[in-house]
């Protein structure tokens, strides 16, 4: 089965990292996803930029409305996301907690996928 991680954190705090800081956290979390690669269960690995590159399409309205920004103002934002196989919800918690004491902080949304279309990127 193949599941989604969901990395939310303070854009803030994260934002506030040193270089320094950043490269750690980084270098923590590629021992992880090295080892998830070994094991042919690490799928696509997306560090999002900010939400102040966002753009959102409200589709409530007709026509549908491009406004500037994130879907909604919370306090911890959408950062990044794993795409992972596991087989069961139990062994992608064992991933999520391996990256959680790589990168301390935040918190990790885990969603089975129903479907998944790896398609090349251009």
């Amino acid at each position: 089965m193949q599941y989604a991680i969901l990395c939310y954190h303070s854009e803030e705090v994260v934002g506030a990292w040193s270089a320094e800081e950043d490269a750690a956290v980084m270098a923590r979390l590629s021992v992880v996803q090295e080892r998830l690669l070994k094991e042919g269960r690490l799928g696509p690995v997306v560090r999002l930029l900010p939400t102040t590159t966002a753009t959102t399409l409200r589709k409530d309205s007709d026509p549908p409305l491009v406004i500037d920004g994130p879907f909604a103002e919370t306090r911890e934002q959408l950062l990044g996301f794993y795409i992972v196989n596991a087989d069961s919800l139990d062994a992608v918690l064992d991933i999520a907690r391996d990256l959680g004491q790589a990168n301390p902080g935040g918190s990790y949304e885990i969603r089975p996928l129903a479907l998944f279309f790896p398609g090349p990127l251009a």
